[in-house]
């Protein structure tokens, strides 16, 4: 991979990471990239997928990984591309509030999917420079989560309501096309069982999983009743997929480097 491309990245997860903060934090700025429609949570939720995709990219930068690259590339083009698709057509038929920030939401999501391309092609094209086995209970816990994933998805983009918090038909869709690109990203990590995949894909959920538990914590004494269920399950996987990130890049002794370079070992 290129020097142009790494730094290109670098930017990139800088630029994602300033956006996690400012929409966990609900600042202006950030909240304009956003066009559809408010709620606390769901700034958070958008947030902790920021945060999540700079530090995946991050882990494969630091640790020069860039075959581990290919996997968020991919979770770009399954998010991206249909998302930018909707955002261009919810804006064409005028269903919308403001059509030209939809719009422009719509072609920021096409250059983001072409990037994707890019970033897996690139990616491809490199070895893998750890090829240490993906330790069994991240294999099997990464099953879990992209069958979970691909449910939750489903129900979303149905417009079914599975979410501890009231989202709009816009807000569900998009998210149902987040959780189905992270089904994606766990899948590729399940094809490749190698740790420096997983090694991205924890470092990634980890961050995910620090800006939404605090938030759910938080809501849990006083959910209303229609939420209930669906928040003590999902701050259950959160709880249980930060402890397990947490465990392997910094306990476990056969991983807990987790930012130092990567023995050579050959695929």
């Amino acid at each position: 991979m290129g020097r142009g491309l790494r730094t290109v990245l670098w930017l990139v997860a800088g630029v994602q990471a300033v956006l996690a903060v400012g929409f966990v934090f609900e600042l202006r700025w950030a909240l304009e990239v956003w066009p559809f429609g408010d709620g606390q949570l769901t700034h958070i939720f958008v947030g902790s997928i920021f945060a999540a995709a700079a530090a995946s990219t991050i882990w494969c930068l630091l640790r020069d990984a860039p075959r581990a690259l290919a996997g968020i590339g991919l979770d770009y083009l399954v998010i991206l591309t249909p998302l930018a698709v909707y955002s261009l057509v919810r804006a064409a038929d005028g269903g919308v509030h403001d059509r030209a920030r939809v719009a422009g939401f719509g072609i920021a999501c096409l250059a983001g999917a072409g990037m994707g391309l890019v970033i897996a092609r690139a990616a491809l094209r490199a070895p893998w420079r750890d090829a240490r086995p993906t330790p069994r209970p991240i294999l099997w816990s990464f099953a879990v989560f992209v069958v979970l994933l691909l449910i939750v998805s489903s129900l979303l983009l149905a417009r079914v309501s599975v979410l501890p918090w009231p989202v709009t038909s816009d807000q569900s869709t998009a998210i149902g096309l987040m959780f189905l690109g992270a089904a994606a990203y766990f899948a590729f990590g399940l094809v490749q069982p190698c740790w420096e995949n997983a090694g991205g894909q924890l470092a990634g959920f980890l961050a995910y999983d620090l800006m939404l538990i605090g938030p759910f914590l938080k809501r849990l004494p006083d959910v209303p009743a229609e939420f209930q269920l669906e928040l003590v399950v999902y701050t259950l996987v959160v709880t249980y997929s930060g402890l397990l990130a947490a465990y392997y890049l910094f306990v476990a002794r056969e991983t807990r480097r987790a930012f130092e370079p990567p023995p050579v070992v050959p695929a």
